[in-house]
Order: structure tokens, then sequence, then C-alpha cells
């Protein structure tokens, strides 16, 4: 929450120079409370660093070639030099992460954290070409560095890129958040016996089927054979793929034309109604 996309207003979105360093401020904090073992949940930033941010909160120095410190923001990672981890908090090394997130993206390319998800977060196609080059030298200098490279890593691009710095600077490890939810609700204990499960999440497109909660909770739901349907406040032309992923059918809780704000200020309302509209299609198939 600390580096995410709801605490910058859209008209104040910029992905060139948003940082991860208050990410940082709250490992310090959860040190300096005598935590030991954290989980860290990541997905839904403003971001787009690399957790470049995040390490240099906790001690790390990212230098350009005059031995500067560089400035916040992913497109400062393009005049990236030097990293030095030699003065980064002592303490982390009696530390461990356990990285929870939602998708399976690498740092760079077509499918790296600036192409997929930098468009949602205000980047313009030049501010993506831009920021996937300073993200890929970024991971070269690591690479060189630090002797590390994890630019290919599934979850790498995750929260623009903060599954690689959570990896490479905190030696963090990697598991699907729908695990970890999954655990921590005993949703397997639920499903035995279940016949229908419907899940729901705010907009179902090609990125869902990237190892986002609806498609693990279907997933989950087909070890015991239940029919699957998935809510969505917006459905994407895109959206299909999540059929190959056990959702049996999507359908939006949208009555016809709306803004994203109505949309949300009446949430509870329409996810109601779609829902009761979703039982009444099961109950129709029931009876035939």
């Amino acid at each position: 929450s600390a580096s995410g996309l709801p605490l910058v207003p859209p008209e104040k979105r910029n992905l060139l120079i948003t940082t991860t360093y208050g990410t940082g401020e709250l490992i310090r904090a959860a040190l300096d409370h005598g935590c030991r073992k954290l989980i860290i949940g990541i997905g839904g930033s403003a971001t787009n660093d690399g957790g470049a941010g995040m390490a240099q909160a906790l001690g790390a120095r990212l230098l350009d070639a005059d031995g500067k410190e560089l400035p916040f923001g992913g497109a400062a990672l393009a005049r990236l030099a030097h990293i030095d981890i030699s003065k980064m908090d002592r303490r982390l090394a009696d530390f461990k992460v356990t990285l929870a997130s939602d998708v399976n993206n690498p740092l760079c390319g077509p499918r790296g954290a600036s192409a997929i998800y930098g468009p949602q977060k205000g980047a313009t196609p030049e501010m993506v070409k831009q920021l996937d080059a300073a993200l890929s030298h970024y991971a070269d200098v690591i690479k060189r560095d630090l002797d590390i490279d994890l630019r290919d890593m599934p979850g790498a691009g995750a929260a623009g890129g903060l599954g690689l710095g959570l990896m490479v600077f905190l030696k963090a490890k990697m598991v699907p958040g729908i695990d970890v939810v999954i655990r921590a609700t005993n949703l397997m204990a639920d499903l035995k016996g279940a016949q229908l499960v419907i899940t729901a999440e705010g907009r179902i497109d090609r990125q869902s089927a990237m190892g986002k909660v609806p498609t693990g909770v279907a997933m989950a739901a087909k070890k015991f054979g239940a029919t699957v349907i998935a809510l969505a406040g917006e459905v994407a032309d895109d959206c299909r793929v999540v059929f190959d992923q056990g959702i049996d059918a999507v359908m939006s809780i949208a009555p016809g034309p709306i803004t994203l704000e109505q949309s949300m200020a009446q949430a509870k309302k329409l996810l109601t109604n779609a829902a009761e509209s979703a039982m009444r299609f099961v109950v129709c198939q029931t009876k035939q």
C-alpha cells in the first residue's frame, strides 16, 4: 500500500519518478520492531522502479557514472553505473521474507512490468519503451555487480519490478499470492463437496490468467469438479483466456454504460444483483 496506485491522483501519476522508497521504510520499521519474518504482498503499485527505492531506503547505494546517488524513479535507472550494498541494514542477514504475488511476469520485454502494467498506471507508449530499457539496464548492472541474474524469473516484474528488487536485495522467496490466500482461508476444505464456486475481480482480462486470484480459485475448484463463475466490474475483450484456466463463465456486474466511479460507489448493490442473476441461470440449468 505504501507504493500503491490509489495514493496518487490520476492527474499526478508519473511512472518515470514514482518510487518504492516507502515500502523500504515499512520494512525498516518492521526490523525496528523486532520482526524477523515478513510476508510482503505486492501488486497494484504506482511504481516501475524495480524495487530500487525500496533498496535505497534500506541502505543500498545506486550510483551514476560520477558516483552520485540516483534520484528516485524508474527512468533514472538508465543512468545506473554501480550498485553498492556494503551499507545495507545488517539486520537483513537474519531476515526471512516471503513474497506473495498474483502475477508471474518477467522484468522486461512484451510481458514485462513496463509493457503489461505501465499503461494502467498512466504510462504512454514512449514511457513504456523508456522504462523497459531502464529496467533492462538495471538488471544488467545487478548481474555484473551482484552476480544475480533474475530478469527472466517469473514474478520479477510484479509491482513494477519490485518482485525483482525483493528477491535480489532481501533474498525473498517468491510464492504465488493465491497459495497464501488458500492456506490462510482454508479454502480447500470449503471446496470439498461444492458444486458451484463464485469468484470475482475488478477487471477480468488476459492478465487474470497470469496467476491472479480468480483463476487460482478456479483451478482449485476444478480439483473437486465444481463449476466456476467469475463476476467482474469490467469484462475485457481479451478475457477468453481465463476459460482455459478453470473459469466456466464470466459476467459483468455493470447494468449498462457506467463510469468507474459510479460502479465503485454502487459496488455492493451491483455485485448483489449480478450474483442473483448468475444464480438464476444456474437454477434454470438445474431444472432442465
